[in-house]
């Protein structure tokens, strides 16, 4: 695993290089077709880099957590150290138009502190006034353009939008994971006017990884799918079906699944209109021998608030009940078909984690990967923020920067952002 996590008020940050069985990724990244910043030489060169630097903040003021600037920071650091004129461009949050409580000012703040070198955060992202501030750059400097989504044209791709940012650049580097699923100006549109474009080390640790899971990966190989709604796994379950040996199932989409063997689910979370599409996955996994593996018992409660009333059942979840966790029996279950799995990939949490009595069954597979030699990918999103709660993120091999990327990319689909990059 390759981490980057720096907790605030850290002196420095901690980068570690960590091998699990005989698989390192690192920044040459070996598989990936596309070209790297390490393969074209930056040096005095305006290189235009999007980051995914959307990190929460507390009223706008204070970085509640910076993994993602921490993950950009051997892409930030190379280009520094081989002497690019490093221009960094990020959104933040989900602004309608310029929005004090988003501008990048936090960012760029941190982000001098763990370079422990000046960001220069500028007002905007375009216009004369960037222009010029770019044009009076030096070797080694760093500029922070303000946040790119004040401006409505970053998310239609707008061509003109798009142009403007690209003459900022001499060099395009995408190190935005996070954002690569989507054909905006700052990841796909600028690419047709910028010649040389290549992937930043993050992005290509990120594709590394889930190309590795998804054309050759070591056997066993087995899938653990969460999160609310069967809807939006259906075409990562289609997918992946071709690929592992087992699919664990938990979390709310469940138990549309079992209620789609006739299971009595109380209150438990359902997509009726797709019980026709549950009984078709789980006929196609037995027809290619894959196990997909529901859960056998539940903690129900009566409302999903840390003061309900809860149980544990197996078979019926009763009227007025919903389930909120996988129970012990099934986490047993899905421990003993991950014992001697050699790859693990994890999309969504198997409980409401985010209450601390619904959390258990998680956390307590989760902590059982730990300690397994197996390659474990986590995706981004819930899951990721899921080990994050659990204090358990540098002990897993790679935990994905981006929830819908990697959703997508695990369907099989082409991400613009990658797409755009050029070929070695």
């Amino acid at each position: 695993m390759f981490s980057s996590k720096t907790k605030q008020g850290d002196g420095e940050n901690r980068l570690e290089v960590i091998a699990k069985s005989d698989f390192l990724v690192y920044a040459e990244n070996r598989g990936m077709n596309k070209k790297t910043i390490k393969d074209v030489p930056i040096k005095g060169k305006r290189v235009l880099m999007r980051v995914d630097f959307n990190v929460p903040l507390n009223k706008g003021l204070k970085i509640e957590d910076d993994t993602r600037i921490t993950a950009a920071l051997p892409t930030i650091k190379y280009a520094v150290d081989n002497g690019a004129r490093l221009i960094l461009m990020s959104h933040l949050g989900r602004p309608k138009g310029a929005d004090d409580s988003l501008r990048m000012d936090p960012v760029a703040k941190r982000l001098s502190e763990l370079l422990g070198k000046k960001v220069t955060k500028l007002n905007d992202c375009i216009g004369d006034e960037v222009q010029k501030a770019v044009s009076g750059m030096k070797d080694g400097d760093v500029v922070l353009l303000e946040n790119l989504r004040f401006h409505v044209e970053e998310e239609k791709n707008d061509t003109n939008f798009a142009k403007e940012l690209a003459s900022l650049g001499e060099i395009y580097v995408n190190d935005a994971f996070g954002t690569a699923h989507r054909a905006h100006a700052s990841t796909e549109g600028v690419t047709k006017y910028i010649k040389i474009c290549v992937a930043g080390f993050l992005l290509a640790k990120e594709m590394e990884y889930f190309d590795k899971a998804l054309s050759n990966p070591p056997k066993p190989f087995v899938a653990i799918l969460g999160g609310v709604k069967i809807s939006d796994k259906i075409m990562v379950i289609e997918n992946l079906m071709k690929k592992v040996d087992a699919i664990l199932i938990g979390g709310g989409m469940a138990y549309t699944f079992l209620k789609a063997h006739g299971m009595e689910i109380g209150s438990s979370k359902l997509e009726a209109d797709k019980i026709d599409v549950a009984k078709s996955i789980m006929r196609k996994a037995k027809q290619l021998g894959v196990k997909l593996i529901l859960p056998v018992d539940h903690l129900i409660a009566d409302k999903v608030d840390a003061v309900s009333n809860t149980r544990v059942v197996t078979d019926v979840v009763p009227q007025g009940w919903m389930a909120v966790d996988i129970g012990p029996k099934t986490v047993d279950e899905f421990k003993k078909e991950l014992r001697n799995a050699k790859m693990i990939i994890w999309n969504g949490p198997l409980g409401v984690f985010e209450i601390t009595k619904f959390s258990r069954g998680t956390e307590d597979v989760a902590r059982f990967i730990t300690g397994l030699k197996a390659i474990s990918i986590i995706g981004g999103g819930d899951t990721a923020a899921a080990i994050a709660r659990f204090g358990l993120e540098h002990a897993m091999t790679h935990i994905s920067t981006g929830g819908g990327a990697s959703l997508e990319y695990m369907e099989g689909k082409v991400l613009p952002g990658v797409a755009a990059l050029n070929d070695r």
